[in-house]
């Protein structure tokens, strides 16, 4: 099917110009050539033709858009002409003319006249995927030009291309297809120059020249082929291979964990090891910071598969277990998926797997990483860990896991397998049929369910090939889960061991979604196929690890039914188990038709060539025999099928069920006289191509098979992973083309990826409307409906998001636009992995002697069938290039990169009802051949054989040019390779070059009368690939492969023309690979040339051998090798270092080689290396021939040789530099007077040191370089603050020190820190202040990155509050505290002296070449400097040239020279433990040359974070002595210390940098006092030195605070202060500034090293790759012959201060009673308070007993007295025990100051009961309440929320606090409350005032005044019943009181008021 538009002319044209049309349907844009000067009518007349697979909707749209061409401005678009195709859909044939319209959509004048063509069927099927989009008449190829310079550069059409990519497509396997190769160069597009027209295009609006897209372009990269896909280069299995893995847990501390009183645990659990941290005493909150390793060496599958369980225990001692408190789990690979493979300092929630009614149990804070080997993780900075207290906020989760996890139950049903294989030789079965007398199966097979560390299994069902189940597995657990595997097992059960028969793993992430229209995991039912090794049994199965899921199954073994459902649990409902433990249960059957409908498929098969043949096999005859399923399997695919039994049943037809099994294309042929199935080529014997390879005759006559099998139909599932996989490649595609125009420096690599992204958005649209059209089919599962949604729905915001992002693209936006791309592709690769399968993949297998040799698997979606295109497979119907590998681990390193065998192979799968053009793929040209008992005239018949009757007759000519970076084969570091090229069934080899990994072979390898079967036209479209592998020649045994790699080649038929701009073809390079590894490159063009009628006579002619040395060798022709120029070659020799011995002897006299293209030239002779490895002559030069294109520069070699007596030369070592761009020279660019940016983008790569070779600008360098005017530019010095604190700005004020000496005075006492006294600062003051910065600017752009919730904001309120207080602070210098070596920051220090390791011996095969470190024998220092001839004179005329010295102008000499090197050691991290209790006892050793330091006596005790602070002094000579190497040892009592890690550092390179890595630069200057200027010369003196070489002007010292260098006018203060206070006029502040500010200086300014810490990794050459630790350091550097520097700086550790916390316990009240009184029943206790400091519960102190206090209240006036010492700077209490009888020494503990007070009740004779406990951190706790009314157990709810304060900053406080503890129900309960004070003395003043304990002297308390009941009621029994009385009836007897009182007074009133009444009347 196609759609053919035929653009005749415009017409009506206003003006005269240049015009262009762009033809649009489908999102897929051609472009017409440009109609050059035409007035009125623009003659385009040009055919576009589309390719179309889906029937032509009548709704689509064709666009026309006609533009005005302009070489220098965008093109202007004229006007739009669109059409529906409504009409063309119906006829299929319009001719039209209509008006064009403008922007606003009004019609204009000009008109365009078309004619259109619809083929609804076309022979060729089309493809859109890889679709054939530029079928184009071939006298136009010139002219078609893509995006081609020849319209740009204004050449003429006829030069067509100038330059086709170098880098082919092939780095994926990708293979260009020759189709291509003449409708394409990677040049700039027609649209679109340089937007140098802004505004225009900012005025176009939406057609904006730069959003249209050049989708087209895309289409060139992708094969063309229809006939051919793409074979897969890589051919080593990746996985299944052992690899090495650390992970490292640190567990910190533990909080809130439920219980009383515990004496916790944490076992740390990975996979089967465990480990358990120390036990800290009742405590409930215990602090650990433990750090525990595991190593492990097993494949990625495994390792990520392993669960890592974090559980706290009770109380477990020797003699018990103790009690589980809580468990975390979660599986190694969701740590490795985190960002840099780690969680830090994130806190792990604990719940009960027992009880999972139960919330939390408590918090575990900890850091887990998992490293692989090259991984490298960068922790945060360790120094004060005080500010994640916030646990809610920092959970060990991974991103958008809900904090509140539910518990789910997971059920996994399994109904039944099928298939499977006999797992039990024959001979026990005929016992057994002897014993029993019936034929049994022989498995016994149960399955094995295995997550998140839980395992159940469902029961065993004996001698079963189909068993059926119907059980379910249930495990319960958390959800979402942290595992993401479930692992489904089917075993056979047996008396002696189980083996596994298959595996599968069902991946979580595939069955559910966790967006918000997302659903739970849920599959199937489903059928899933299981694979593993061959079928047939052995006792010893060799390939046995398959079977358990680790690498590539290479055989069917079974498949099982199974569904996976979740359901989240209401814990609340009564009726619940509350036990996680893993359950079995019942499930009812399903029916049949569940899975979907049985319906019958067909296999089809043919082999067009089988080359390649390992010779091993060669001498028997070979057949290939294809399965599916069991169905084809001849050998051992025993099992009767169910499908036949069900089709019985069906009653279709009653054929004998073994006829699946037997290969029964015999006689039994079926009523449609169709065979079942002919499986297998018939035997042959191959024929030999060469001494390694046979192949079989398969010429006119190919084999063909073809398998019928039934399968439920469920191909909707694999049509929509077809559809997104083929984007997927397509786009995977586009963007390796991308990074190829990025990489070769090409133009507009933007616009291919808006092209590649626009393609992006149209597919996902297609595969919206092609998937939305899912017919509701039998079997459709929930999965399939929910996967099907959100495919949808993914697909389409994918599709919008492409949009949007396309839109985006500019030129400096390219490579982030090109990262979010490729998320996009990780994305489709992840939707189009179908998780529930359907059909099984094919299997082919090669079969000599009825053994299974080798096999290739092909998954059956790649070749399925679909009527709609896109759904179709990406192999189907298509030949293919299969290469056969061995099965298992044999396929493992060498043996794996041989090719067993290389078919041509045409796969086609589909229903049996739709096979009618199963051949339709197939090259045409062929009669079928059908089985000879079929004649009786059935078309339907299958072929079992094609006879070809066309042949076409080819020349192929291989240019093989030359090859790069090869793999080193020999011991001596290098190879001898050669080539060998195969095509088809010839095979040439090129010649043997000795002794080198870059040989040029400059030669022609010609095939003549290669025959090639099938129709000529489609050969050209479509030839076959050219394999070439290289070898190493060695003179005894067979050659050893080196790599392999694929070519297509350019063909030229017999009718068409030699020349361009196809031909001559040019030279590509193609990627090498060696299994999975890269081994180099290979420079070469292919061409197959037809032999018409007139023989070879018409084809080009080849020049014959020039060169007569090389005898009949023809070289590459001159159209083809590249052009060449002049170049000179300058090389820098500077010395040799680290030579190791040749052969055991050492290397005395050693020269350099040096080789570039066949030219060299050779260094002085080092006439005695131990004396002085420097050369004598520095600079030497060689002119050679190179390419003008830079991309295809040969390497250069280094080649170190001894000289030995007697004229013999031994080689050393060799270095090959295979890209010599960044040595090349540009002359300096006038324009430009600040390049400190330039110098950066080129990796600080300069070759001079006064900066004479600019970097070659680069695209991206344009916009950055600013140019300066040329007179004088202040610098402002304010924009400093980004590295400092945020919110200090630093002024250069000398005066600020004293304003804040009067703020002191003026508050008088008030002030809370007394850290600020200079006196106290000290280097670490320094060091922390930076580790603050550092932290505050990772978090400033932590915050920038991501809003904070609104939740955590009211928890961050206080701590915001803090920071807020902070800089008030008065500043402290800082330093730079690099979080990694001070190497990666400045190049390497590679500035002009390059370091080139020498390698000798051969490469190891590991991953990657990791282990090239052990073939390092050396290292050569130079450098390079290439240029064209003639140079420029401007260089050679300046000032002080010196000729001799070439392009290396003002190197220092090389002479030998005396340095002092002063090391200082802060501290080592995360130190890989080196004693069985988990930790280390390290020592620092440093060596430089002969000399070596050994600290060991001071190792520092069972540490893993050792603070050293330490510096050593050394004295070396360079060179002899530049390579420092720092080394941790593990000091052990018994036996040697062993080495933890080292680190090296090359001194040498940091003494010469002009970055000055001497001594860091300070950020202020002061003679005195903490931050003391280190170095010998004073700023001024470095200024000025650093001027005069740079031979700049300055600097010159003006009034004011000015300074001026070069023309730059910096401003500082001028003052400084001596240790007495005294002020003085100086300029080093001002030059100091200058030289922190030295990258402004233009020319020659380089950021100068400042005052650092460098954090290095430790590494292990036992275990290499993997950090062992870090250390941080530095090292300062002094030249003998210059005035000696100070003393060093003393940086050893802070000593912890000596402090005593002082506790008054006053009174407790409202303490809850726990004892009932024997006679009364009241409820009293007998309280008393118990306090510790943490970490000292040794010392804990009690007061005396409250007895038998009635309301809670109990009355102390107690002293508990804790001395402590105290780290200030790291808020951490120092306490140093040993840690157990046996230690031998003393071990120092870093703990956090919390105090804790329990308040309990005491008891005679049983234990003393606990009531409560409140720990307070001492440096923010809330403060305590006024009254113990005010105090309520919010204090410690809410205490986020409240005010804080330190003891440390106060001093004294006193307060009411609660005591808490938790009731059944895990609420936290008010238990008491405690009036307290608390008073902090440092050591001085509590000797000076000491205080008694308890209530003794000196200060002593007075007693309490505790109530007389507290006496026992025995003693005063009267008093005590009256005391329970009056409490208990207070009110009573005082009410009685009262009212006894009341009427007293009545009655007294009553008796006395007579008398008086009378005494009153009588007046008496």
């Amino acid at each position: 099917m196609a759609l053919v538009v035929h653009l005749k002319t415009v017409a009506q044209l206003r003006g005269r110009g240049d015009r262009i049309a762009k033809v649009t349907f489908r999102g897929l844009p051609f472009y017409s050539h440009v109609a050059e000067n035409c007035e009125e009518v623009a003659p385009f007349n040009e055919t576009f033709r589309w390719p179309i697979a889906s029937r032509l909707d009548g709704n689509e749209l064709l666009e026309i858009q006609v533009y005005n061409y302009s070489k220098v401005f965008s093109n202007r678009l004229i006007g739009t002409f669109c059409m529906v195709l409504q009409k063309v859909a119906e006829e299929g044939h319009l001719e039209l003319t209509d008006t064009l319209i403008d922007d606003n959509n009004t019609s204009i004048k000009t008109n365009v006249t078309i004619d259109i063509k619809y083929q609804p069927m076309d022979s060729s099927m089309g493809n859109w995927g890889e679709g054939e989009f530029l079928d184009v008449p071939d006298d136009r190829d010139g002219m078609f030009a893509f995006e081609t310079d020849s319209l740009i550069s204004g050449q003429s059409h006829g030069s067509g291309i100038t330059g086709k990519g170098v880098f082919s497509a092939m780095k994926l396997g990708k293979i260009k297809s020759s189709k291509d190769n003449h409708k394409r160069g990677d040049e700039p597009a027609i649209l679109e120059m340089e937007d140098l027209d802004k505004k225009a295009i900012r005025l176009a609006g939406t057609l904006e020249p730069d959003a249209v897209s050049l989708a087209s372009v895309t289409a060139v990269t992708t094969n063309v082929s229809n006939k051919r896909s793409k074979p897969d280069i890589k051919m080593e299995p990746s996985s299944g291979r052992p690899v090495d893995y650390q992970i490292s847990i640190t567990v910190i501390e533990a909080r809130q964990l439920i219980g009383l009183n515990m004496d916790p645990v944490v076992c740390v659990e990975v996979g089967d090891d465990k480990k358990y941290t120390s036990m800290k005493e009742s405590t409930n909150c215990p602090y650990y910071n433990e750090y525990f390793v595991f190593d492990f060496h097993v494949p990625p599958d495994v390792m990520f598969d392993k669960i890592i369980k974090l559980s706290v225990i009770h109380s477990k001692n020797l003699l018990r277990s103790g009690t589980l408190v809580g468990t975390f789990k979660m599986d190694v690979g969701t740590v490795y998926s985190q960002p840099e493979h780690q969680f830090y300092h994130k806190w792990a929630i604990l719940s009960d797997p027992d009880d999972i009614t139960a919330g939390c149990k408590g918090y575990i804070k900890c850091d887990i990483a998992v490293v692989g080997k090259g991984d490298n993780i960068k922790t945060p900075h360790k120094a004060n860990e005080t500010d994640e207290d916030d646990v809610e906020g920092n959970l060990l989760l991974p991103e958008g896991i809900p904090a509140e996890r539910q518990w789910a139950r997971i059920y996994v049903r399994i109904y039944r397998a099928e298939g499977l294989p006999k797992m039990n030789t024959t001979i026990m079965a005929n016992v057994k049929k002897a014993f029993i007398g019936e034929n049994r199966d022989l498995v016994d097979p149960y399955v094995q369910v295995q997550f998140a560390g839980q395992k159940g299994k469902t029961s065993v069902q004996k001698s079963s090939y189909e068993p059926i189940w119907n059980e379910q597995v249930i495990f319960t657990e958390l959800f979402p889960p942290l595992c993401k595997r479930i692992r489904v097992q089917i075993r056979d059960s047996d008396k002696v061991n189980d083996v596994a028969i298959g595996t599968h793993f069902i991946d979580l992430r595939k069955i559910s979604n966790d967006g918000d229209k997302g659903f739970l995991p849920t599959l199937g039912p489903a059928w899933v196929n299981m694979y593993g090794s061959t079928r047939q049994y052995t006792l010893m199965d060799e390939h046995q690890d398959l079977n358990e899921g680790l690498g590539e199954g290479v055989s069917f073994r079974a498949r099982l039914l199974l569904s996976v459902a979740v359901e989240m649990l209401d814990t609340t409902s009564p009726d619940f188990m509350s036990s996680s433990e893993v359950q079995v249960e019942m499930v009812s059957n399903i029916s049949e038709s569940a899975t979907g409908k049985m319906e019958e498929f067909f296999l089809f098969g043919s082999f067009l060539e089988a080359t390649m043949i390992d010779r091993k096999i060669g001498d028997k005859p070979i057949s290939f025999e294809i399965t599916l399923g069991n169905y084809g399997n001849q050998i051992d695919g025993v099992s009767k099928s169910s499908a036949l039994k069900k089709r019985k049943k069906e009653g279709e037809n009653a054929e004998e069920e073994n006829e699946l099994i037997q290969n029964s294309s015999e006689d039994e042929a079926e009523e449609e006289g169709d065979a079942l199935s002919v499986s297998s080529t018939p035997p042959m014997r191959p024929f030999i191509t060469d001494r390694n390879y046979f192949h079989l005759p398969y010429f006119e006559k190919k084999p063909c098979v073809y398998i019928k099998s039934w399968w439920q139909d469920q191909r909707r599932r694999l049509y929509n992973s077809n559809m997104m996989d083929k984007l997927a490649d397509k786009l995977e595609e586009g963007l390796n083309d991308v990074q190829e125009i990025i990489k070769t420096e090409k133009a507009f690599p933007e616009r291919r990826l808006r092209g590649v992204l626009e393609e992006l958005s149209v597919g996902c649209s297609r595969f919206v409307t092609l998937a939305n059209k899912d017919v509701n089919q039998a079997g459709r599962t929930k999965l399939d409906r929910e996967r099907l949604k959100s495919c949808m729905r993914e697909m389409d915001t994918m599709g919008q998001q492409a949009k949007q992002i396309r839109t985006q693209v500019k030129k400096n936006t390219v490579k982030d636009k090109l990262k979010l791309a490729q998320n996009f592709l990780l994305r489709l690769r992840f939707l189009a992995d179908e998780p529930q399968h359907s059909i099984p993949d094919v299997f082919i297998w090669m079969m000599s002697n009825n053994k299974r040799i080798a096999y290739a698997r092909i998954p059956s979606k790649d070749i399925l069938h679909s009527t709609v295109d896109e759904e179709t497979g990406k192999d189907c119907g298509k030949v293919k290039a299969v290469f056969l590998k061995l099965p298992g681990k044999k396929g493992f390193g060498p043996a794996g990169w041989t090719v067993q065998a290389k078919l041509e192979l045409y796969l086609w799968l589909g229903l049996n009802k739709q096979r009618k053009d199963f051949l339709s793929g197939l090259p045409n040209g062929f009669e079928e051949i059908k089985a000879a008992k079929t004649i009786s005239g059935h078309h339907s018949v299958p072929p079992v054989g094609l006879a070809y009757n066309m042949k076409q007759v080819f020349q192929l000519r291989a240019h093989m040019y030359q090859a790069r970076s090869l793999f080193a084969a020999d011991s001596s570091g290098l190879s001898d390779p050669f080539a060998r090229v195969f095509f088809s069934t010839h095979s040439q080899v090129t010649e043997i070059l000795s002794e080198t990994l870059c040989p040029t072979w400059d030669q022609l390898l010609v095939f003549d009368d290669v025959e090639l079967f099938g129709e000529a036209s489609e050969l050209r479209d479509d030839p076959p690939i050219v394999v070439v592998e290289i070898f190493d020649q060695d003179t005894v045994g067979k050659a050893e492969f080196i790599g392999r790699t694929f070519a297509k080649p350019t063909i030229k038929m017999c009718d068409e023309h030699y020349g361009p701009p196809r031909f001559p073809p040019q030279l590509e390079y193609y990627q090498i690979y060696r299994g999975n590894c890269t081994a180099g490159e290979l420079l070469a063009a292919f061409e197959l040339l037809q032999i018409g009628q007139g023989g070879r006579v018409d084809l080009p002619p080849l020049e014959g051998s020039t060169d007569t040395e090389r005898g009949p060798i023809l070289p590459v022709p001159l159209g083809i090798r590249p052009v060449l120029s002049r170049y000179r070659i300058e090389v820098l020799f500077w010395g040799l270092r680290d030579l190791k011995r040749i052969n055991l002897a050492q290397v005395d006299r050693p020269r350099v080689d040096i080789e570039c293209a066949g030219r060299g030239v050779q260094s002085v002779l080092i006439q005695n290396y131990k004396k002085n490895p420097n050369f004598s002559t520095l600079v030497k030069w060689f002119e050679v021939d190179l390419p003008e294109n830079e991309l295809l520069h040969p390497p250069l070699n280094i080649r170190v040789v001894d000289c030995r007596a007697f004229g013999r030369y031994i080689l050393v070592g060799t270095h090959a530099v295979s890209c010599l761009r960044r040595f090349i020279y540009s002359p300096p660019d006038k324009t430009s007077n600040n390049w400190a940016h330039a110098a950066k983008l080129m990796n600080g790569y300069m070759v001079l040191t006064n900066g004479g070779p600019h970097p070659r600008p680069s695209p991206s360098l344009s916009s950055r370089t600013f140019s300066r005017p040329a007179g004088d530019v202040i610098v402002n010095l304010e924009d400093d603050s980004s590295i400092r604190k945020m919110g200090t700005v630093v002024k250069l004020d000398a005066n600020d020190k004293d304003k804040k000496k009067k703020k002191k005075k003026k508050k008088g006492g008030m002030e809370e820190d007394d850290e600020t006294d200079e006196r106290v600062l000290d280097w670490w003051s320094k060091y922390f202040a930076s580790i603050e910065t550092l932290k505050e600017v990772v978090n400033a752009l932590k915050e920038k990155s991501k809003e904070k919730k609104s939740s955590k904001d009211k928890k961050k309120g206080q701590a915001a509050d803090c920071s807020e207080k902070r800089p008030i602070k008065p500043k402290v210098d800082e330093l730079l505290v690099y979080n990694k070596e001070l190497e990666s920051e400045y190049g390497s220090f590679e500035d002009w002296l390059h370091t080139f390791n020498l390698y000798r011996g051969k490469a190891g095969d590991d991953d990657e070449h990791a282990l090239d470190d052990d073939r390092i024998v050396g290292r050569f220092k130079g450098s390079l400097c290439m240029y064209k001839l003639p140079l420029s004179q401007e260089i050679t005329r300046e000032a002080g040239f010196d000729p001799n010295m070439g392009m290396f102008q003002s190197i220092p000499h090389n002479d030998p020279i005396n340095i002092l090197v002063r090391v200082y050691v802060v501290r080592a991290t995360d130190l890989h433990p080196a004693d069985i209790n988990g930790k280390a006892d390290p020592y620092i050793v440093i060596k430089l040359g002969k000399s070596e330091i050994k600290d060991k006596e001071n190792y520092i005790s069972k540490k893993l974070n050792p603070v050293f602070g330490k510096s050593f002094d050394m004295e070396a000579t360079f060179p002899m002595e530049s390579m420092l190497t720092v080394s941790v040892y593990d000091w052990d009592l018994v036996g040697t210390d062993d080495l933890i890690g080292e680190t090296k550092i090359d001194l040498e390179n940091r003494f010469y940098s002009k970055f000055r890595a001497t001594c860091g630069i300070s950020s202020n200057y002061s003679v005195h006092g903490y931050n003391i200027w280190r170095d010998p010369l004073k700023p001024s003196q470095i200024l000025a030195k650093l001027c005069k070489d740079a031979k700049i002007d300055g600097p010159h010292y003006g009034p004011g605070g000015k300074v001026k260098v070069a023309n730059r006018i910096f401003s500082g203060p001028t003052e400084i202060e001596d240790e007495n206070g005294l002020k003085k006029q100086t300029e080093e502040h001002l030059a100091l500034t200058v030289l922190n500010h030295w990258e402004e200086i233009p020319r020659v300014g380089c950021k100068l090293v400042p005052e650092h810490v460098e954090t290095r990794p430790l590494l292990n050459p036992d275990k290499p790759g993997i950090e062992q630790g870090r250390i941080e350091m530095w090292v300062d550097m002094f030249p003998m012959d210059m005035p000696a520097p100070g003393p060093a700086i003393d940086i050893s550790p802070r000593k912890p201060k000596r402090y005593e916390l002082r506790v008054i316990i006053w009174n407790t009240d409202e303490v809850i009673l726990e004892d009932d009184d024997y006679f009364t029943g009241e409820k009293s206790s007998d309280i008393f308070v118990r306090g510790w400091l943490k970490g000292q519960q040794e010392d804990k102190q009690d007061t005396d007993v409250h007895y038998h206090s009635l309301t809670g209240e109990g009355n102390f006036n107690w002293r508990f007295v804790f001395p402590f010492d105290y780290l200030v700077a790291e808020e951490k209490i120092v306490i140093s025990k040993k840690e157990s009888m046996f230690s031998w020494d003393e071990t120092e503990y870093k703990i956090p100051p919390r105090l804790t007070l329990q308040v309990w009740d005491a008891d005679h004779f049983s234990a003393d009961d606990f009531l409560g406990a409140i720990e307070l951190d001492l440096n923010r706790f809330p403060r305590g309440a006024k009254t113990a009314k005010q105090c309520s157990i919010d204090m410690i709810r809410n205490e986020q929320e409240l005010p804080t304060i330190s003891i440390f900053k106060q001093k004294r406080v006193k307060g009411w606090w609660p005591f808490v503890a938790r009731d059944e129900n895990d609420e936290m309960e008010l238990t008491g409350k405690v009036e307290a004070e608390l008073h902090l003395v440092t050591g001085e003043e509590a000797e000076k005032s000491a205080v008694g304990l308890g209530r003794n002297e000196p200060d002593p308390l007075e007693k309490p005044n505790r109530p007389d009941t507290s006496l026992m009621w025995f003693l005063g029994p009267l008093k005590s019943i009256g005391y329970f009385i009056w409490r208990n009836y207070r009110w009573l007897i005082l009410k009685t009181l009262g009212l006894l009182l009341l009427l007293l007074m009545l009655g007294l009133f009553l008796y006395s008021i007579p008398g008086y009444l009378v005494k009153k009347m009588l007046g008496a």
